[in-house]
């Protein structure tokens, strides 16, 4: 029987933007780009005015339209493909955090939204945006089916060395507490195409991914193509400092805030998700970008403090894997940060040489942002690659497969 080809519409929420894809898909590794686009600056409130730019048959246009929400800019989406006649026969949904409900990703079915309910507080700054969308397509089109995956997903089969906190098991077990992972849409991306880029089988690679964003940043230990361990824990606060969130701190400042100074659970969750990380080290920006022009330009000491700090813990945590997997194979940089800037790369990767890692300056400087870039020295034993990330083109593939296996279900001659 011949395959059928579907149109896949994929959305991605990030905490104030929405990217969106429509494949075509004819199998699970071969999938095409057919409308994408991006809802910029999502419930923020600036000098900048919020919009949505939307590419189709080599065409751009950019609304500039209010988007408080993100189930407004999916509204958006959905009108478009409407205008331009795009049709949708399947919706693929990025979920950041499944928790101990999933550990793969689900077709949406009544159970499933009822287990995704319970998701919501475990990433409050990205599972609800993530669940309007969902509501948004159910109520415009009821009749397409839908389907969930999960950042968290890639990182079940950490050990529990890997995931356990030391904290009595009666309280563990009770509320699920333990280090889940995240951005693992991603890790799985990259990993999959260093493996075919370096033209070595997954499952003989040991790496340390870095996904470096302009919102969330973590690094990930991969060996035999499963994660070994990952930065971020039960939620995503945890690891790297990162844009506005503050990484990991020492467990007693959020009681001393508490009890000392008065402030409550949602300041707190207000404060270390919102108000640290760069933007509260330099009191400046959140944007790494503006940091590095503000200490090239001024020598701004507290902009010079927050890159350092940045570099600091993210060349902690690939010495640290390097370690845990008894040397490695290859480091990858990954997101906007990671692709995009030569500079953290540089600052991460010196003084690694012990463990194999050593830039070519060169290449590292000019490497290229759309395609995969060898940056280290031709000597090296580790290779060092700038891999661009497509978190879409994963969510779209498990679509395929989850869609093909529910037909194979109903048919299985």
């Amino acid at each position: 029987m011949a395959r059928r080809v579907l149109n896949i519409l994929v959305f991605n929420c990030g905490s104030s933007s929405l990217n969106y894809k429509l494949f075509t898909a004819s199998g699970p590794e071969s999938l095409t780009v057919t409308v994408y686009g991006k809802a910029h600056r999502v419930g923020v409130h600036g000098t900048e005015p919020a919009f949505i730019e939307h590419h189709y048959h080599g065409a751009a246009q950019k609304q500039v339209v209010p988007l408080p929400d993100h189930r407004t800019a999916a509204a958006l989406v959905l009108r478009y493909l409407q205008d331009v006649a795009a049709p949708v026969d399947a919706i693929g949904h990025r979920f950041v955090h499944g928790g101990p409900h999933f550990q793969r990703s689900a077709l949406l079915t009544p159970e499933t939204l009822t287990r995704l309910e319970a998701c919501l507080p475990l990433a409050p700054i990205h599972n609800p945006n993530s669940m309007s969308v969902i509501h948004e397509c159910r109520a415009a089109l009821p009749a397409v089916p839908e389907y969930v995956t999960f950042d968290t997903a890639f990182h079940a089969p950490l050990r529990p060395a890997a995931y356990t906190y030391p904290l009595p098991a009666v309280l563990r077990e009770r509320y699920g507490l333990r280090k889940y992972g995240f951005h693992g849409l991603s890790y799985q991306f990259v990993t999959r195409e260093a493996a075919r880029f370096l033209g070595v089988p997954l499952a003989d690679l040991r790496l340390v991914a870095c996904h470096l964003g302009t919102g969330g940043s973590s690094v990930a230990a991969v060996a035999g193509g499963c994660s070994v361990d990952t930065t971020m824990g039960y939620s995503p606060l945890a690891g790297l400092m990162m844009s506005t969130r503050t990484g990991d701190l020492d467990p007693l400042l959020p009681l001393y805030l508490m009890r000392e100074r008065g402030l409550t659970p949602a300041q707190l969750e207000q404060l270390f998700n919102k108000q640290s990380g760069l933007l509260g080290i330099s009191g400046l920006s959140s944007d790494l970008r503006d940091l590095l022009r503000r200490r090239d330009e001024t020598g701004d000491e507290r902009a010079a403090l927050a890159i350092a700090l940045y570099i600091q813990r993210l060349k902690q945590a690939i010495g640290a894997y390097a370690v845990l997997l008894g040397g490695l194979d290859a480091l990858l940089f990954t997101d906007d940060i990671g692709v995009q800037n030569w500079q953290v790369r540089a600052g991460a990767c010196d003084g690694l040489a012990w463990c194999g890692v050593v830039l070519d300056e060169a290449a590292n400087r000019t490497a290229p942002t759309d395609r995969i870039a060898v940056l280290n020295a031709s000597t090296a034993p580790v290779r060092i690659l700038s891999v661009p990330t497509d978190e879409e083109r994963v969510i779209g593939m498990e679509g395929v497969a989850l869609l093909a296996a529910q037909e194979n279900q109903h048919d299985p001659l």
